[in-house]
C-alpha cells in the first residue's frame, strides 16, 4: 500500500530528526541555552529530555564561547554533539571556537582528526528583536573553509538535512528561519537524508532564474505564482545550502533562462547573493540576456520598530515589481498588489505561513 501523507511542521520534523538520531548513535548529544526548557527552542526540543535523560539532553550555562569550545572538544573525542544557540546573533561570542578550532581542526592534523559538530543557529525578525537578535548571518559562516553552512526551507529538508548534518564528520552550521518552524509539509517518519550540497529547483519556469535562500524561497514562490498569471514563468531555485554552494544547478537553470535574480536574507553587501552572482558570471556569462540582479536587505541594521521594518525586508510583492520591471514587462500595479495583499501584519508570516509567536 502506498504511504499515506503525512504532514507536520518544520519544528516537528526538526524534534523527530534529533529523537531518531538520538536513538541510531548514542554519541549524539543534545546542548544549548534553554534546550530543556518548556518552549524547548520553539517546540524543537520538546519532551526530548524527558526521552532520552539529562546525561544527553541538557542545558548550557550563557557563556557560549566556552560551551562550544567544550562541544569542539565533545566532537573531537568522538562524540556528535548537536549544540542550539536561539539566536544566530549569539554564535558571534563563539566566533573564536567555531573559527580557529572547529573549522581548522580536521586541516591542521593532516586529516587525522574529525570535527563531528552540528551548531543550530535560528534567523528571522518577529515580535522587534532589532539590531542584535535578527542578522542573518550566514555569508560570515560561509567564508570561512572547514565549515558547511545550511539553511532549509520546508520540514522535508530540515528533517534530511539536519540527520545528514549529525552524521557528517565535519562542523554544520545548521540555520532555520523562525517563520518557517510552522509551517506543515510532508515529512515522511522513517528516517532519510537529504544531501547537504545540492539546491533545489522547485518551481520550473523558462523566463527567469530566481535564487533564493531560506524564507526567501516562499516569498519568491508566491512572488512566482502570481507573476505566472500574467505570463512571467519563474524557475525558483531554492538554494538549500551556502557552503559548498551548488552553482550547478543554478548555472543550468540560468542557461535555460537567461536572467538570473538572487533573492537572499541577509545584506547585500559582502552576501552570499553576490557570489551565486560573481559565480555564473564566470562560468555562463555569455548565457546571460541582461544583468543579475540582487534583493537583500537594505545596508542598515534591521530596525526594531514596527514602522521601520515595513519598509525593510522585501516580501512576495516587492519580488513581483521588482522581476516584471527587471524583464522590462508591464504589469498594472494594482493586480499584483491585491493578487499578494498580505493577510497579515508585515511583521508576521505571510498568509497560512504562523510563526512561533
Amino acid at each position: 500500500m502506498p504511504e499515506i501523507e503525512r504532514r507536520i511542521t518544520q519544528a516537528e520534523a526538526i524534534r523527530e530528526a534529533l529523537a531518531q538520531a538520538m536513538e541510531e548513535d548514542e554519541r549524539v548529544i543534545v546542548i544549548g541555552e534553554g534546550v530543556p526548557d518548556p518552549k524547548g527552542i520553539f517546540g524543537t526540543t520538546t519532551g526530548l529530555q524527558q526521552r532520552f535523560g539529562k546525561a544527553r539532553v541538557f542545558d548550557s550555562p550563557l557563556s557560549e564561547n566556552g560551551i562550544t569550545g567544550i562541544c569542539v572538544g565533545a566532537a573531537i573525542s568522538g562524540m556528535r554533539p548537536v549544540m542550539v544557540h536561539q539566536r544566530i546573533d549569539f554564535a558571534l561570542l563563539a566566533m573564536d571556537q567555531i573559527v580557529n578550532n572547529a573549522a581548522k581542526w580536521h586541516y591542521m592534523f593532516a586529516g587525522q582528526v574529525k570535527v563531528p559538530l552540528v551548531i543550530r543557529v535560528i534567523i528571522g525578525r518577529g515580535w522587534g528583536p532589532g539590531p542584535q537578535h535578527a542578522q542573518s548571518l550566514q555569508a560570515l559562516f560561509a567564508h570561512i573553509p572547514g565549515l558547511k553552512v545550511v539553511m532549509p526551507t520546508s520540514g522535508y529538508d530540515a528533517k534530511g538535512m539536519l540527520l545528514a548534518a549529525i552524521r557528517d564528520d565535519n562542523p554544520v552550521i545548521f540555520i532555520e528561519h523562525r517563520w518557517l518552524q510552522d509551517i506543515a509539509d510532508h515529512v515522511p517518519e522513517a528516517p532519510y537524508i537529504v544531501p547537504l550540497d545540492q539546491a533545489l529547483i522547485c518551481r520550473p519556469g523558462q523566463h527567469v532564474t530566481l535564487a533564493a535562500f531560506s524564507y526567501m524561497t516562499v516569498e519568491a514562490r508566491l512572488a512566482a505564482e502570481a507573476l505566472a498569471e500574467h505570463g512571467i514563468e519563474v524557475e525558483v531555485v531554492d538554494a538549500r545550502s551556502v557552503r559548498p554552494l551548488d552553482m550547478s544547478t543554478i548555472v543550468e537553470s540560468v542557461r535555460r533562462t537567461g536572467t538570473l535574480i538572487v533573492a537572499d536574507t541577509a545584506w547585500k553587501t559582502g552576501g552570499i547573493a553576490g557570489e551565486v552572482i560573481a559565480g555564473v558570471a564566470e562560468t555562463a556569462f555569455s548565457a546571460l540576456k541582461r544583468p543579475p540582479l540582487r534583493i537583500c536587505l537594505p545596508d542598515i541594521p534591521a530596525p526594531t520598530s514596527p514602522h521601520l521594518t515595513r519598509g525593510y525586508y522585501p516580501d512576495a510583492l516587492y519580488l513581483a515589481r521588482a522581476i516584471a520591471a527587471h524583464l522590462g514587462r508591464s504589469i498594472p500595479d494594482a493586480e499584483l498588489a491585491d493578487r499578494l495583499f498580505r493577510t497579515t501584519p508585515h511583521d508576521v508570516p505571510q498568509r497560512e505561513f504562523r510563526g512561533p509567536f
